[in-house]
């Protein structure tokens, strides 16, 4: 008795074959990877916000988030296009790698153990998505992808505030 394949399941196109919007919005194909992809595809966001952080006025910092931020929009949408349509693939990591200099705005990153809590505070946010954060992922399509993490960039950064301000580390 043969079996044949089974033609019934839809196939997800080959992300590797779909440009320039799945390769930046798959973090460089990082969030390929099978196990947690929205945790490892944000740790580009760690020099990103190191980066950020480095600039020498406030207001070129202020930009680089906002223009991360609405990039982010039509790049997460139309990779999520090429990637089958789906609402939110979760090989799209580019919402977590923009949303963590938020995390890390006016907040020195020259300890570890700064950047390890600040990390896993988004990670937390972006996971749990306490209110606003998962109505905001019912807006339309890149939009719906970045604003959650928005909310995750803005509850870590106040977290890790409250932190510091408490001596804890």
């Amino acid at each position: 008795m043969s079996h044949a394949p089974d033609d019934t399941k839809p196939s997800l196109p080959n992300p590797f074959r779909q440009g320039v919007f799945v390769f930046l919005a798959t973090g460089t194909w990082l969030g390929l990877v099978p196990l947690a992809p929205g945790t490892v595809g944000a740790l580009w966001g760690l020099p990103l916000a190191w980066g950020v952080g480095k600039l020498p006025e406030l207001w070129q910092q202020i930009a680089i988030i906002v223009a991360l931020a609405a990039v982010g929009i039509p790049l997460c949408t139309e990779a999520a296009r090429r990637m089958g349509g789906l609402k939110d693939p979760g090989s799209i990591v580019f919402d977590e790698i923009a949303s963590l200099p938020m995390t890390f705005f006016m907040i020195n990153m020259d300890r570890a153990s700064v950047v390890v809590a600040g990390f896993a505070l988004h990670r937390l946010f972006d996971i749990t998505k306490p209110p606003p954060a998962r109505g905001f992922e019912r807006f339309p399509a890149g939009l719906g992808i970045m604003a959650d993490d928005w909310i995750a960039g803005l509850y870590s950064n106040l977290a890790l505030r409250l932190l510091l301000w408490a001596g804890v580390m």
